[in-house]
């Protein structure tokens, strides 16, 4: 199951934010990555994959925003399954959150 027209509003988002580029993904979707860094990944209108420090990934999969990453479970990315449409919304809100990560980083 997925929410129709999730990639395009993803997209969307994600390409509002300053120096982000899209880009086609190793494994298939759209990558979206701020200089070198990857902030996040969507495969199509049904699952998007984010990076993390683990600190952080244990947060919010602990806190039941996301969950381990479907391939990669012990790693620091998680994977948000979109199923309904406030799953895109979480989706962005965290996709910002590694931008917001990725740009403290640049400039610090």
């Amino acid at each position: 199951m997925s929410v129709s027209g999730a990639k395009k509003r993803i997209d969307n988002a994600v390409q509002g934010w300053q120096d982000v580029a899209l880009r086609p993904h190793r494994f298939g979707g759209t990558e979206y990555r701020f200089g070198r860094r990857e902030i996040g990944h969507v495969h199509g209108d049904s699952l998007v994959d984010i990076p993390f420090p683990k600190k952080v990934r244990d947060e919010l999969v602990t806190a039941g925003r996301a969950e381990p990453h479907h391939i990669l479970p012990k790693s620091g990315w998680v994977s948000i399954y979109l199923t309904q449409p406030p799953d895109v919304d979480r989706a962005i809100e965290l996709l910002h959150l590694s931008y917001e990560m990725a740009t403290q980083r640049n400039t610090g």
